[in-house]
């Protein structure tokens, strides 16, 4: 298997039968230090904060105006915020420049991923 396969293996997201059974979140991955997580951002949000679900992935409400990254940056803030981590613990993965985005949560565990999407 080629090293390009073998990321894409480690790195799809939790839609088989075999996840999904587990008790995971549709979007979500659980690697041993930490959750890969779709997001949903909802830039420019009278209330900011993090829970609920859009499609699968988490919603993330910031007030920061969706102009040169300032909501990503807020988002990313208000991930690590939620989970109990540090800011460097939540890397960006894909969706720089989309609503939708997939995040690393290094620390993160996968409990506290359904209390927010159930919030």
């Amino acid at each position: 298997m080629s090293p390009a396969a073998a990321h894409r293996t480690r790195t799809t997201p939790a839609y088989g039968h075999s996840l999904v059974s587990a008790g995971l979140a549709p979007g979500s991955l659980v690697h041993t230090e930490g959750v890969r997580i779709t997001i949903r951002v909802r830039p420019g949000s009278a209330r900011p904060g993090v829970g609920g679900e859009h499609d699968g992935a988490l919603v993330v409400r910031v007030s920061a105006r969706a102009v040169n990254g300032q909501a990503t940056a807020a988002a990313l803030a208000a991930v690590a915020k939620a989970f109990g981590v540090r800011a460097h613990a939540v890397t960006l993965v894909a969706g720089a420049s989309s609503r939708t985005k997939i995040l690393d949560v290094a620390g993160a565990d996968s409990a506290t991923l359904d209390r927010l999407l159930a919030s």
